[in-house]
C-alpha cells in the first residue's frame, strides 16, 4: 500500500485552519503527505445564543468528530479546551502539541479608569464571567459570541470597556492589540492554550504519525486540568477553571483549580503541589476535596441557575 495522504479535516473560521496548517507543517517536516479539508461547524453558523445553551457540549467538534466517523477526513485538530472530556467512541488522542500562552487578557480601549469604577464588560464564557465578577461585582458582563475577528470587531463597535479573550488565540493571528492587560488572577480554562489532535483510534497509520508530534510535559497537564474538570463534572457549562504546571526544578506539578457560582458571589478554590510520580490522580483528587468542601451543593446550585 502507497503512504497515505492523512486528510486533516478543519473549521474553516481563521483560527482553526491556523491551527490546521500549524499540524500540517508538523508532518511535512517529518515527511507525510497531508491534505486540508474544511467542514462547517453548527456553532459557526448558530451565532446569536450563548454556547451554554445549545446544550452541547463539544458543538465546534461534533461536526468533525462525524467526518472523521464518516471516512471523510482522517484527523481533526482542536483548541484543546473546546473539546469534551469524553472523546466519542472509536476517536482516540494522538497528539497534544507544546503549549501556548495560557493566559486570558483584557483587551480594552486605552484608559483603565473603569477598573475603579462601574464597568462593562463582554465575554461569552461563564468561567470568565464569574470570575470577574468575583473580582469586580459592580460591573455588567454582557455576552460575546463568533469568532477572534468578529468579537474584536464588536468590542470596537460597542460602548463596552472591553472584552476577555485568550491571548493563545489573538497571539497566533497576531491580532493581539497593544491596548491588554493580563489576567493572572483569573484561572484559565483546562487545557487554555493547547492544541490537540485527535484520529480514529483503528488508524495506527495516522496515529503512528501524530505521535511524533506530542508534548509530554503539556499532555500530563492537560490531562491533570481535564481530569479536574470531568471529576466535576463541568463540561462545557459550569464556572471552572484549572492549570496545571511542571516545575522542572523540583520535579513537582503545581495545580490551581477553581469552581464558581454562576454570579461570581461564591468560589472554591485549591492549590496543590505534588512530586511528578503522583500526576495521575492529580486532578481527580483536587476535584474531590473541592466537592467535599461545598462543591457538591454549588454544582447543583449551578445547574438549577442554569436552567432558569
Amino acid at each position: 500500500m502507497a503512504e497515505k495522504t492523512i486528510r486533516i479535516g478543519t473549521r474553516d473560521s481563521e483560527l482553526a485552519l491556523w491551527q490546521a496548517h500549524t499540524v500540517q507543517k508538523q508532518l511535512h517536516d517529518l515527511g507525510f503527505k497531508t491534505t486540508i479539508v474544511a467542514v462547517k461547524s453548527q456553532g459557526d453558523i448558530i451565532l446569536d445564543k450563548p454556547l451554554y445553551e445549545l446544550g452541547i457540549t463539544g458543538i465546534f467538534t461534533k461536526t468533525l468528530d462525524i467526518a472523521m466517523i464518516n471516512g471523510e477526513v482522517d484527523i481533526a485538530v482542536h483548541s484543546m479546551k473546546d473539546v469534551p472530556t469524553a472523546l466519542p467512541i472509536g476517536i482516540a488522542q494522538a497528539a497534544v502539541l507544546v503549549r501556548a500562552n495560557v493566559l486570558d487578557i483584557l483587551v480594552h480601549k486605552g484608559n483603565l479608569d473603569f477598573l475603579k469604577s462601574n464597568a462593562t464588560i463582554a465575554t461569552g464564557s461563564l468561567r470568565r464571567q464569574a470570575q470577574w465578577w468575583n473580582k469586580y461585582p459592580n460591573h455588567k458582563v454582557v455576552d460575546l459570541r463568533g469568532n477572534v475577528n468578529t468579537r474584536l470587531q464588536k468590542l470596537q463597535d460597542n460602548t463596552w470597556n472591553g472584552a476577555v479573550f485568550a491571548a493563545a488565540g489573538l497571539e497566533r493571528l497576531n491580532l493581539k492589540p497593544e491596548s491588554f492587560i493580563n489576567l493572572d488572577w483569573m484561572i484559565p480554562a483546562p487545557a487554555q492554550g493547547a492544541m490537540v489532535v485527535v484520529a480514529m483510534a483503528d488508524d495506527n497509520f495516522t496515529l503512528d504519525a501524530l505521535s511524533q508530534l506530542n508534548h509530554i510535559e503539556t499532555e500530563i497537564c492537560t490531562y491533570i486540568e481535564r481530569q479536574f474538570l470531568k471529576t466535576l463534572e463541568g463540561g462545557c457549562t459550569a464556572p471552572i477553571g484549572a492549570i496545571a504546571t511542571y516545575n522542572e526544578k523540583e520535579d513537582t506539578i503545581d495545580f490551581k483549580g477553581v469552581l464558581l457560582s454562576i454570579n461570581g458571589k461564591q468560589k472554591l478554590d485549591i492549590e496543590k503541589k505534588v512530586d511528578i510520580s503522583e500526576w495521575k490522580k492529580l486532578g481527580f483528587n483536587a476535584a474531590i476535596e473541592i466537592l467535599q468542601n461545598g462543591g457538591m451543593q454549588l454544582m447543583q446550585q449551578i445547574k438549577i441557575d442554569l436552567k432558569k
